[in-house]
């Protein structure tokens, strides 16, 4: 019978994009796939090919609701669990990968339980906290950024972070530089969003020369909530844009841009590095481990991004870096060969090769 792999994985893109990538090789490498998440995981799980059977478990968390929610948590995990044990019992996993995200509790909880094989993949430079639980639990940890702070005990193998084949597919695409002509901005705040990029760049942009200004074409993405006040800015100041909140159509965008201006989410900071484009890079200033700094370091210490902490964002200090890239061809082609410097396109690869060799020996 074909080998099953169970991805457990959930909560943002940030974990969707890079388990979609390996379900992907694992399916071109004649594995079957399941997607364990819950209701919220489900959302951002459209990306996944059909041929990927998406089962929804009850997950919770103690980050989020009131005392009544928070005193529901424990018996919806274990309904969860539950739930996942009776699935795995039924169809029982040749490997259970989990990538983070309280929807991936359940079932990385019954592979413990069941003593499946098991690995973990972090794709940011610090573990999140339910990495963190099972981190000394599984066989293997699998990190997208490197280095990564690891819980004391813990070892990791650098892999990467896999990228959608829609990506693969742009991968080191031809970088048109800034130039008297049409060019494209792109600007994103991770799969839910930033408001404080909706705050401040469509002010940053209108406050670039108007030679600049005249040729930008702006796509970005906005939460639904900040939509209207967004466009309307864009569209009292002149500027062409294409505001949305989510882009289903990344790879084509990024590849087409001249700047990216973005949250450095792992996800969007492989994405950037593997196509290649110059980026502004304002890290998550609430992430308590303040991890989207550690993704961001890589291409900043490389020459590919520049990065502004948030609380030093404002529009004259992004319209400044802004105006020193698009003004310069020759310094933002150097920043996209920077990028494609620290890729790593094979990261999917190395990620199901290390999924394939933990699925035989612990077995």
């Amino acid at each position: 019978m074909t080998s099953l792999l169970v991805i457990a994985a959930g909560g943002t893109g940030g974990h969707m994009f890079p388990a979609q990538a390996l379900a992907e090789e694992m399916l071109a490498r004649g594995w079957r796939v399941k997607l364990v998440t819950d209701d919220r995981g489900a959302r951002y799980a459209g990306g996944f090919t059909d041929e990927v059977e998406v089962g929804v478990v009850p997950s919770a968390t103690f980050a989020r609701g009131g005392i009544v929610a928070k005193a529901r948590v424990p018996v919806t995990l274990t309904g969860g669990t539950l739930r996942a044990l009776a699935a795995f019992r039924r169809d029982r996993p040749a490997l259970v990968a989990g990538f983070g995200g309280y929807p991936a509790i359940p079932a990385m909880a019954a592979a413990v339980m069941l003593k499946l094989p098991r690995i973990l993949h972090e794709q940011n430079g610090v573990l999140g906290r339910v990495n963190q639980i099972f981190a000394t639990r599984v066989n293997a940890v699998a990190c997208g950024t490197w280095p990564t702070e690891l819980p004391e005990g813990v070892e990791a193998l650098h892999v990467g972070n896999p990228v959608r084949g829609a990506i693969l597919a742009r991968a080191a695409a031809p970088y048109i530089t800034p130039g008297d002509y049409p060019m494209s901005v792109l600007v994103m705040g991770g799969s839910q969003g930033a408001r404080v990029l909706s705050d401040v760049v469509p002010e940053a942009i209108s406050r670039l020369p108007e030679a600049i200004r005249s040729q930008i074409r702006v796509a970005h993405q906005a939460r639904p909530e900040d939509h209207d006040r967004v466009a309307a800015f864009y569209e009292e100041a002149g500027i062409s844009a294409d505001i949305r909140p989510f882009f289903d159509d990344v790879p084509r965008r990024m590849a087409d841009a001249q700047l990216v201006i973005a949250r450095s989410g792992a996800s969007t900071v492989a994405d950037l590095s593997v196509i290649g484009r110059p980026s502004i890079l304002i890290p998550l200033a609430s992430a308590i481990r303040d991890e989207q700094t550690a993704n961001a370091r890589a291409l900043s210490e490389a020459g590919a991004a520049i990065l502004i902490p948030e609380r030093r964002l404002n529009p004259e200090s992004l319209a400044a870096q802004a105006e020193l890239i698009l003004t310069n061809p020759d310094g933002a082609l150097q920043m996209s060969r920077a990028a494609l410097s620290v890729a790593r396109p094979d990261a999917a690869a190395r990620l199901a090769d290390l999924a394939e060799y933990v699925s035989k020996e612990a077995a």
